[in-house]
């Protein structure tokens, strides 16, 4: 009966998105194991699971599987787990003195669930006002990109992109909204297809209710080719 309550609470943690915490929950031995001896252990957990599935193993289709998603997993869809793989975000003096805020919108988010491990895909916005400090541009894309790559909730990769940003630019004046659709609740479930959600972290200047419209303003903006 204990059991049967557990697992009932881990499915309504899953079914309701709830976080436990602002960061990513890892063990002190995460980073002990070479990525290619985790590989090697994904590979044969793979394979047990197709094989429990009932799939033949023996199919020239499905015989590369469980490495292939082993390397996936480990290089790819969920590289942003191991800090040697943070980008490094240089900054600049703002020597042209421009005090307004930066947008920069529509930075393409691919992610994963981690309560069903299914993708997350949409977009993120990110802004800022500059105290003299400035990043390059395609740094806001690679710290949206490494903190996407792990196992994810929304809230939390909103509020680690805000917090990242504000420790390398030195200031709280950092904004961030990301519009994403989850396959667990477009593919399964309720199989909503079209429903997406939205989080937001304002922080600093972005918390004041002009700021945010100017933002949100912003980023309704087209952007013709």
């Amino acid at each position: 009966m204990k059991l049967d309550k557990v697992l009932e609470e881990i499915e309504a943690l899953g079914d309701s998105h709830v976080g436990t915490s602002s960061e990513t929950p890892l063990r002190n031995d995460a980073f002990e194991l070479e990525d290619a001896t985790k590989m090697d252990m994904i590979e044969k957990d793979i394979a047990s699971i197709m094989h429990t599935l009932g799939l033949d193993m023996t199919d020239d289709s499905l015989r590369g599987t469980p490495r292939r998603v082993a390397k996936m997993f480990v290089k790819e869809i969920f590289g942003g787990l191991h800090p040697k793989r943070k980008p490094k975000a240089s900054t600049f003096e703002n020597k042209y003195k421009y005090g307004e805020m930066l947008v920069e919108k529509n930075i393409t988010v691919y992610s994963t669930c981690e309560h069903h491990l299914l993708p997350i895909v949409g977009r993120a916005h990110i802004a800022y006002i500059s105290n003299g400090t400035v990043v390059g541009l395609s740094k806001m894309n690679r710290i949206v990109e490494y903190y996407a790559k792990r196992p994810q909730v929304q809230e939390r990769l909103t509020i680690q992109v805000v917090k990242e940003l504000q420790q390398v630019l030195n200031t709280d004046d950092v904004a961030c909204i990301i519009d994403a659709k989850h396959l667990c609740v477009n593919s399964r479930g309720v199989n909503h297809t079209e429903s997406s959600t939205v989080t937001a972290e304002f922080g600093g200047k972005f918390k004041q209710k002009e700021i945010r419209r100017e933002l949100l303003d912003y980023i309704k903006l087209e952007t013709p080719l």
